[in-house]
């Protein structure tokens, strides 16, 4: 599988440090190109949280994928 370009730090910190505003709306998920999700994502507040939690958890392990479906691996 092919690793992405995208930065797992920039990920990581787009999905949790801005906890309040940022995460919620899902701006990690539109820097990684999946816009739709962004749009759920800010729609449904993060899934209420949890969807947010389980992004920050697949970020942190390197488990997040990009729009093409690669890795984002590196820091």
């Amino acid at each position: 599988m092919a690793v992405s370009s995208k930065s797992r730090l920039a990920v990581t910190l787009l999905c949790i440090l801005p906890a309040y505003l940022f995460a919620v709306a899902g701006i990690h998920r539109f820097y990684l190109g999946k816009i739709w999700t962004g749009i759920i994502m800010l729609i449904t507040l993060g899934g209420l949280g949890i969807w947010t939690l389980i992004d920050f958890i697949f970020a942190v392990s390197g488990k997040m994928k990009d729009k093409e479906g690669n890795l984002i691996e590196n820091w």
